[in-house]
């Protein structure tokens, strides 16, 4: 199943205070917390990626295309064809990466709509290119392709900011973003959608997924929480990216789930 990851955003709350890059290149460990989002799909068999770009997606298309440069050692023979060698295939050998301009200023409901024609099949998934989780992937296909709606969110339990959920069992039955109190529970992204989610959106460039969409998803009875009871956080803020940073060297990374025996 292809995985859309949206990238296109400012982070204009984090963005000078650790790199002048996208948000979703600022580094956890030496990698982008992107490449952190991807390993997590990749572990659990997704490898089709598309990337919705936005602000500076210059950059990321730079880090994809020097990819084996940015993530390995290598030789370099300084003669007239400057042959480059590097002594062993990296990890993500089988990946396919789509990189796509939705628009600098687009909201992130026409960033969707825009890559509808890179999107084979009739499901996929949909996350953010900044936050992270030890989400389990297969259950939540699963359970998506059960309850046979047209929308499935993760629904997570940090302190909110977010989308606040009321929940009927598993069913959303309304969506409001960021209110002023959170929930019991929260939208965490990691999104698997039917094609059926294309009629709810359109091209307008301040089409915010997160507002009309959903709402309109939850008013239909077509969209479902999937919950994680999990690890789960964002880089949002200065404080966020610490917090990561510090998991990751001190090797107790919750959402590091490659790699494990």
């Amino acid at each position: 199943m292809q995985v859309v990851l949206l990238c296109g955003g400012q982070g204009t709350r984090i963005r000078g205070e650790v790199a002048n890059v996208p948000k979703p290149m600022i580094p956890i460990g030496g990698y982008p917390i992107l490449w952190h989002i991807m390993k997590i799909y990749s572990h659990h068999g997704h490898k089709d990626f598309i990337c919705c770009l936005g602000y500076k997606g210059w950059d990321i298309k730079q880090f994809f295309l020097n990819y084996q440069a940015f993530t390995s050692d290598f030789t370099v023979s300084l003669n007239q064809s400057t042959d480059i060698h590097y002594p062993a295939l990296h990890d993500e050998a089988g990946w396919k990466v789509t990189l796509a301009d939705t628009g600098e200023a687009a909201q992130t409901g026409a960033r969707v709509q825009r890559i509808k024609k890179y999107v084979q099949g009739d499901h996929f998934m949909l996350t953010y290119g900044d936050g992270v989780g030890d989400v389990d992937i297969a259950a939540l296909v699963r359970f998506h392709k059960q309850h046979g709606k047209a929308a499935t969110l993760t629904a997570v339990m940090p302190p909110g900011r977010f989308g606040d959920l009321e929940l009927d069992g598993d069913r959303i039955t309304s969506f409001k973003e960021k209110p002023q109190i959170s929930g019991a529970v929260i939208n965490g992204g990691y999104f698997v959608l039917s094609r059926k989610v294309f009629d709810y959106l359109d091209d307008r460039e301040d089409l915010i997924f997160e507002r009309e969409p959903l709402s309109r998803l939850a008013a239909d009875g077509q969209l479902m929480a999937y919950r994680h009871e999990g690890f789960w956080l964002p880089m949002d803020t200065y404080r966020e990216y610490q917090m990561l940073e510090k998991l990751w060297a001190g090797g107790k990374a919750p959402w590091k789930v490659w790699g494990r025996s």
